[in-house]
């Protein structure tokens, strides 16, 4: 099956949308950003929060790095995560704002999905 890519404009690069948009699609991802959210943590904290081995958080962690949706500062011998203060914090209120005033389900923020 041939995958077709589809450039809308020669400003954006179609394939940092995909990577992006990918880590924002995958569940644990979102976990660990909604985790971030309430506060900077190490992985054991992330591990402890989303009851997940650390092996995957990790991994998960290294590609929302990559994307520059997590920021790292080292603690001694162990690192703590943070989300994008300068975009990706603001990007996640306007999810929430769109949310609660255009999806279909009004409670679809405490994981309702009804249609």
């Amino acid at each position: 099956m041939n995958k077709k890519t589809y450039e809308f404009s020669p400003y954006f690069n179609h394939n940092s949308y995909n990577i992006f948009f990918t880590n924002l699609a995958n569940p644990l991802k979102i976990g660990i950003i909604l985790s971030l959210r309430v506060k900077e943590k190490n992985v054991s904290e992330l591990v402890k929060d989303l009851g997940v081995e650390q092996s995957k958080i990790s991994h998960a962690l290294q590609s929302l790095k990559s994307c520059n949706i997590v920021n790292v500062k080292q603690d001694g011998k162990g690192r703590i995560y943070s989300l994008n203060k300068d975009t990706v914090l603001p990007m996640l209120e306007l999810i929430d704002k769109h949310a609660s005033i255009h999806c279909k389900c009004k409670s679809c923020l405490k994981g309702c999905d009804k249609k």
